[in-house]
């Protein structure tokens, strides 16, 4: 688990603003921190993707300790399958939180949640990368901004109308 440094997190929701009633995918969910301050935030909801037995128990622990189960869903697994499954149940989110392996390609990721159809028209997706690792343009998705924080860079995005299947 390699959480998002305090900072980083802060300027993230800083820039985000009002997340009042927005449905919430974490992915790569780790102990949920930007899930839950997605949840402090006025979200709804938020479904947190984790493989890793010990993050799940972490984050699970976590979301019950500050009351938060009722708004929040855990899928067990990989992100890609998670986004493949979400989107063959119809969920769609207004936000995707991504902070995947640093040295793991995000253009699987990002054509899984394009082509999933979860993403709702003007929602945004926030990958979190090291630097030195470029999110490659992905049809759907267009560019809202990259911002570096030292050795790690927030890359935020915007499904366009029309995007996913």
């Amino acid at each position: 688990m390699r959480p998002t440094a305090d900072r980083v997190r802060e300027s993230l929701f800083a820039r985000l603003g009002d997340l009042t009633d927005a449905g919430v995918l974490d992915l790569y969910a780790g102990s949920g921190a930007l899930g839950i301050e997605a949840l402090s935030r006025g979200a709804e909801a938020v479904v947190f993707v984790e493989r890793a037995s010990a993050c799940l128990e972490v984050l699970r622990r976590n979301l019950a300790d500050l009351d938060l189960v009722g708004r929040s869903r855990v899928v067990k697994g990989d992100a890609l399958r998670g986004v493949r499954r979400l989107g063959a149940q119809g969920a769609r989110f207004d936000l995707v939180l991504a902070d995947p392996p640093y040295d793991a390609p995000a253009d699987d990721l990002l054509e899984a949640l394009v082509g999933a159809g979860i993403l709702l028209p003007g929602a945004t997706l926030v990958i979190e990368r090291r630097r030195g690792h470029a999110v490659a343009p992905v049809d759907g998705l267009a560019l809202l901004e990259h911002r570096a924080y030292g050795d790690t860079v927030l890359t935020s995005l915007t499904a366009v109308t029309g995007s996913g299947g």
